[in-house]
């Protein structure tokens, strides 16, 4: 029995909203607990705010995350709810990575073309991801990149509006939207997508052992251990804001495989390994990040720390 309702944090754009509702959700039925058991307190972020910059240039994944953490960090909620991917890999001290729900499509979808392959020559493609741009131009030298930020709705309305010819956004943004049918997906085999995507992260102060024990109900293991993985694999890589990165991660045999590749920025340069190793070893995204750097070029590696410092 609660003596008080659960206080879960929330940033204020459509896309968080419908996240926290799933975890809400999924709470509430492994608990047995009632609707107002758990109480939705949204935040607008950082990120949200500061439209007309990319996030490298204004502070990274941390304007995603700082406001909920410190509303978790001074008791003002209980625990806080984000997409895995936009989650920084060096976390606050008393903050933990309490469940992961299960994860949704991982594959990015192409707006404004069938295919990479189809997209004119000279194409104007509209993305403030690093990963998106990189692997766009790696493929597709003759298109041009163009800063597009916002949520699902602005993105798209920027391109009806004509800013781009084309953009991407993510499958399970939009399948968690009910924006089913909105553009083509890319196979993941051939467009890696990026690491923790489709993912929803659930945080909560390190020393609440009652919301641990109440989020260990909610938490998906296979999730957690290839969202892990990639993030381990970050982490060993050193990566920074602007890093390049794309991984896909499956399960089988009892064994994760995680492919990754990196990129330089401009996207000519591309180099691709994959490991194999058992759910929970932090030794294997490791080695993987390890030999990807040893072989990386200077336009790549110049990109990356390496020994787990990353700096965005």
């Amino acid at each position: 029995m609660l003596d008080r309702p659960l206080r879960l944090g929330t940033r204020k754009s459509p896309l968080a909203l419908a996240q926290a509702e799933e975890a809400k959700a999924r709470l509430i039925a492994a608990h047995g607990l009632a609707d107002g058991d758990v109480e939705l307190v949204a935040v607008t972020a950082s990120g949200d705010r500061i439209q007309d910059r990319p996030l490298a240039e204004i502070g990274g994944k941390a304007l995603w995350t700082k406001e909920l953490d410190a509303w978790l960090l001074g008791g003002d909620i209980d625990f806080a709810v984000h997409s895995a991917k936009d989650v920084e890999t060096i976390r606050p001290d008393g903050i933990a990575l309490a469940a992961f729900l299960p994860r949704e499509d991982v594959r990015d979808v192409l707006v404004g073309a069938a295919s990479i392959a189809a997209l004119p020559p000279g194409a104007r493609v509209g993305t403030s991801a690093p990963r998106r741009a990189a692997q766009l131009l790696h493929a597709r030298p003759d298109c041009t990149v163009l800063p597009f930020r916002g949520n699902v709705a602005t993105r798209l309305a920027k391109l009806a509006a004509g800013e781009a010819d084309a953009t991407f956004l993510a499958a399970a943004g939009l399948n968690r939207l009910g924006e089913t049918g909105t553009g083509h997906p890319l196979a993941p085999e051939d467009w890696l997508p990026a690491p923790g995507q489709g993912a929803i992260a659930i945080e909560c102060r390190g020393d609440d052992a009652r919301m641990r024990t109440l989020l260990a109900e909610v938490d998906h293991a296979p999730t957690r251990h290839a969202v892990l993985a990639e993030r381990g694999l970050l982490a060993a890589l050193g990566g920074n804001c602007h890093s390049a990165v794309a991984v896909l991660t499956t399960l089988a045999g009892g064994e994760l495989r995680l492919r990754a590749a990196l990129f330089s920025p401009d996207g000519a340069e591309r180099i691709e390994g994959e490991a194999r190793f058992a759910p929970g070893d932090r030794d294997g995204p490791a080695q993987l990040a390890g030999e990807l750097l040893a072989r990386a070029v200077p336009a790549i590696s110049a990109h990356f720390a390496g020994a787990g410092r990353q700096s965005a």
